[in-house]
């Protein structure tokens, strides 16, 4: 998934070039919500593709039901749905520099209708949790050029490119969990078919809105080990084992707890409708606010330690839903602010190609992180089920002793002019896209 602005426009290297930085200055009244045809074409795309986020998370309970699956095997669909989206970050630039920025946006939103309606009507959770991961391939090639296709048409400049983006990203993280509960409270199926419907529409909307770009020429192609060398960067290669290890606790307290509350689907969709909304608003406004006054580092240190009394509380609490459900509702602002410092570390520690390095760090985090859902769902049911919680916090806990130890590595992040101190500067929350993966 792409962390800024520079790296979407390098994963497509056939979108048109931006329109000038210094158009975003001041935009006039008219250039903010007057947009062409491709870009308000793009951004619904976005806010559907955004809502499988959290879609599943209201209807987990009555997959199980309808299916007679174990909490392990309910926890696949996000195991598998998170784990292709870390492996495709080393295809999307490679596919991308090949077919062209509307190509890749089409066969993404083709993949996403394809499989989406295949889950709908699929007969047992294996075939789900298949179909999931079809679901996140197409969903990662979308996303990391969608960004792109934005900054190339939008009326007002790159600035007004993000503001529109992230709209579209706070718009989907909170509603897909309505969404799904909404069709979920009529079968467990519906939110896939609703899903396969919305983005057969964007598809054709993207289709007949998104001008035909050029196809890239061979010197613009991408090599498919271009992200893996940048991990010889030994900054990049810390930063990136902190983000599996935060991973790891977002994932659980985003798969596991849906399972853990033991509400009716109008109950989650609303608890986890809340949580999209602070982690969206935390990533969009808190983050860059914090980082106007204080290093990334120290402040992702903090939020490491908040994160892991956060997953204690809940561990300890778990049977009390008085306690766990404001718990994981408040748990959106540190887990939003979370995200966007890790980008913005990751992407400002490496003077490697923008691309390459975002590619490689979501490849490990997300590829890595990917085993939560499921180590969540074995240990509920054969150690308790405050387990995978206390597990969670104990990660968590090593990825502040692993950020701590290794924070000279990370300097780079901190100097006049990286991405963290550029943020302030008019690109607020670029890293919050991170969240697209999940």
């Amino acid at each position: 998934m792409p962390s800024s602005i520079n790296d979407a426009v390098a994963q497509a290297p056939g979108a048109a070039p931006a329109a000038d930085a210094g158009a975003s200055a001041s935009p006039t009244p008219a250039t903010k919500l007057k947009q062409p045809p491709a870009v308000w074409a793009v951004l619904a795309a976005s806010v559907v593709a955004f809502m499988g986020i959290g879609l599943v998370d209201p209807i987990l309970p009555v997959i199980g039901q309808g299916l007679n699956a174990s909490h392990a095997q309910i926890e696949l669909l996000f195991t598998s749905y998170f784990l292709i989206i870390g492996v495709s970050n080393l295809l999307t630039g490679w596919v991308s520099s090949r077919i062209g920025a509307k190509s890749t946006l089409l066969v993404g939103l083709a993949l996403v209708v394809v499989f989406s309606a295949l889950a709908g009507q699929a007969n047992s959770v294996g075939e789900v949790v298949a179909y999931r991961a079809g679901w996140g391939l197409g969903i990662a090639l979308f996303i990391s050029t969608s960004m792109a296709v934005i900054m190339s048409h939008a009326a007002g400049g790159p600035q007004r490119a993000v503001t529109l983006f992230e709209s579209a990203l706070g718009i989907g993280i909170a509603s897909g969990p309505l969404l799904g509960s909404l069709l979920g409270n009529e079968s467990w199926r519906a939110p896939f078919f609703g899903v396969a419907v919305l983005m057969a529409i964007a598809f054709a909307v993207v289709a007949t809105s998104v001008p035909r770009t050029p196809k890239p020429t061979v010197a613009e192609r991408t090599r498919l080990s271009e992200p893996l060398r940048a991990l010889s960067h030994k900054g990049l290669a810390l930063g990136s084992v902190v983000a599996l290890l935060w991973n790891f606790g977002f994932f659980t307290m985003l798969a596991y707890t849906p399972l853990l509350i033991g509400l009716g689907v109008y109950e989650l969709g609303a608890i986890f409708f809340a949580w999209g909304v602070l982690v969206a608003i935390a990533a969009v406004y808190l983050a860059p606010w914090l980082l106007a006054r204080y290093n990334p580092t120290t402040l992702l240190a903090v939020v490491l330690v908040i994160i892991v009394g956060l997953l204690l509380i809940i561990g300890a609490a778990h049977d009390t839903t008085a306690i766990i459900v404001p718990t994981i509702i408040v748990s959106g602002l540190p887990l939003g602010v979370g995200n966007s410092l890790l980008s913005n570390l990751l992407f400002g520690v490496s003077h490697t190609d923008p691309a390459d390095a975002a590619a490689a760090t979501n490849f490990i985090r997300f590829t890595g992180g990917a085993i939560a859902p499921f180590l969540a769902g074995v240990l509920s049911e054969n150690v308790s089920a405050a387990a995978p919680l206390f597990v969670a916090a104990a990660v968590v806990a090593v990825g502040f002793v692993v950020l701590v130890a290794g924070r000279r590595l990370l300097v780079a992040a901190e100097a006049p002019g990286s991405v963290s101190s550029k943020l302030t500067e008019g690109d607020q929350g670029k890293a919050e896209r991170e969240l697209a993966a999940a």
